[in-house]
């Protein structure tokens, strides 16, 4: 059985840091790649940070470049994404996925494996 369970969202004043952190369990990790993804209240999921098998190729959606950065230890079964100057607009729900690939690739959808999910406030 896949679980994928995320750990360290709260509350942060604007301009804070947070990192999050997901574990994986019950798959082969490095044949995936991993993303972030958020939900903020009255919109949709979207895609945060992704980062390939090997962790290799990394991509960010444009809203958080240069602030967030995604990472992983494959020994570990982990991903983490630090996440700093952060923007009341960050508020959301952030979510932690799996995508089974064949190549070194990062996609922003398809993801097979999903986690429930932590809290990021953050109060301007």
């Amino acid at each position: 059985q896949v679980q994928l369970v995320e750990s360290g969202g709260g509350l942060v004043q604007a301009g804070g840091s947070l990192g999050l952190s997901c574990t994986a369990s019950g798959l082969t990790f490095n044949y995936y790649a991993m993303g972030w993804f958020r939900q903020a209240p009255g919109k949709e999921r979207e895609f945060v940070a992704g980062i390939s098998r090997s962790g290799g190729i990394i991509d960010y959606t444009d809203s958080v470049k240069g602030r967030f950065t995604i990472s992983r230890d494959n020994a570990k079964n982990t991903v983490a994404l630090q996440m700093n100057s952060l923007k009341p607009e960050d508020t959301a729900v952030y979510y932690c996925a799996a995508d089974y690939t064949f190549r070194d690739v990062v996609s922003h959808t398809g993801y097979e494996y999903w986690g429930r999910g932590t809290q990021v406030t953050v109060s301007s």
